[in-house]
């Protein structure tokens, strides 16, 4: 009794209490005066006397906390952690619930009574992006604004619109289009566009495709909107040069990287086999940067948007000879053009070329030439035409200019090598 005392005043008063209790400061300042042992009655008396006098008295934050309500708290805390599992009162979940700091806040959100009225359960029904297919929802509005303007719509046009996901960008340009065609993979996406749609006087213009958009065959439209998953922007660019009747023009949003190099110059690090083939074809124009906080959820990389507009009339040249070469120059980009050439490899693949241009014009006696004389003259063309003393000599791929392919190729092609 004498310790519990003890602990008790000694955590309990303040400055000001232990002057008001003479007997109390005398024994906390040191002097130990004997205490006679106390009857359970007179602590109570005077635990409810200390309680009663501090609740009185008001500190600079309020008043202060009642330590004798505390403690009897702690101690019924206590002995309820010390009953057997089996005496214990299992909460129930409907009590769990009740008891929720946010249960209050979400039960008037729950009627309605949120901000502005709206309803808080369409913040919990988004459709969760599959990162497994490349889908990173834009969720910027200004972002989507800006890239419908940018497309340029006119009443009359029919877009095409590659992975619409949940249709936030397929609203704007419905506004402005005479009708849009939408490609979708996802069967989700495809409900929840159809879903957006519906009783709108919108319902009429669209007409969605469920399906891969590399290997669906793209109807007949005028501009291509597109923010498609990254994995599939090299073969969709070039299924979209290849696309006839030709179309006016493409706005599509590609990974940072990829869409520098589809305008990458001549000396430039991310000058590639990509670069020239695009920009033979089309005229590429960067058109803005979007952060990747701008999409749901966040990509690893930044993104950019551009503009691809075919070139009309086409450049007068076999684009499948034409790759067969490029593709050949910038495996090995930074060597000369004769060492890229000289391989063994490419030397054999030229040589069945030659054969079968040979065969396909009828050309008498090409089954009568051996195999030597064809790798040897095969080797004396390309020495002839990138070898020592030419124009080509020390050129190297990563350096060449578009005019420069094209006249390569055209020497190539006068002396009977063929890259297809």
């Amino acid at each position: 009794l004498r310790l519990r005392s003890k602990s008790m005043l000694s955590n309990l008063c303040s400055r000001r209490l232990i002057k008001a209790l003479p007997a109390a400061s005398t024994h906390l300042q040191g002097s130990f005066v004997p205490l006679t042992p106390l009857s359970g009655q007179e602590i109570t008396s005077s635990s409810s006397q200390i309680a009663n006098f501090a609740t009185k008295n008001k500190t600079a934050a309020g008043r202060t906390k009642n330590k004798s309500e505390n403690k009897s708290e702690n101690k019924s805390n206590h002995h309820q952690n010390n009953m057997p599992k089996s005496s214990k009162k299992k909460r129930s979940r409907a009590d769990a619930a009740a008891s929720a700091p946010y249960s209050a806040i979400s039960a008037i959100a729950s009627k309605g009574g949120g901000r502005g009225g709206r309803d808080s359960s369409s913040s919990s029904n988004l459709i969760a992006p599959n990162t497994n297919l490349g889908q990173h929802f834009l969720k910027n509005p200004a972002v989507v604004t800006a890239i419908v303007a940018k497309a340029a719509i006119k009443p009359t046009d029919v877009v095409l619109e590659i992975g619409p996901g949940t249709g936030n960008m397929t609203i704007p340009l419905l506004d402005q289009c005479k009708s849009l065609v939408a490609i979708e993979y996802d069967t989700r996406m495809v409900r929840e566009v159809l879903k957006r749609v519906e009783g709108t006087p919108h319902d009429h213009k669209l007409r969605v495709i469920q399906g891969d958009a590399i290997k669906t065959a793209f109807p007949f439209f005028d501009v291509c909107v597109a923010n498609v998953p990254y994995q599939i922007s090299s073969p969709l660019v070039f299924k979209l040069l290849s696309h006839r009747p030709m179309f006016r023009c493409a706005v599509m949003m590609f990974q940072e990287e990829f869409a520098l190099r589809l305008t990458a110059k001549p000396g430039e690090a991310l000058y590639c086999r990509l670069s020239v083939n695009t920009q033979l074809l089309a005229k590429v124009d960067q058109l803005m940067k979007v952060g990747r906080n701008n999409f749901r959820p966040p990509p690893k990389v930044e993104s950019r948007v551009v503009r691809i507009e075919l070139r009309n009339p086409p450049p007068p040249v076999d684009f499948t000879e034409w790759d067969g070469m490029v593709r050949l120059l910038f495996n090995r980009k930074n060597k000369t053009l004769r060492a890229g050439l000289l391989v063994k490899a490419t030397i054999k693949m030229l040589e069945e070329n030659r054969r079968t241009h040979a065969s396909l014009k009828g050309v008498d006696g090409a089954d009568d030439m051996n195999d030597v004389d064809m790798e040897r003259g095969i080797v004396e063309i390309i020495e002839e035409v990138v070898g020592k003393g030419s124009k080509w000599e020390g050129k190297r791929a990563a350096k060449l200019e578009l005019d420069d392919f094209l006249t390569l190729l055209a020497e190539f092609n006068k002396r009977g090598v063929h890259f297809a």
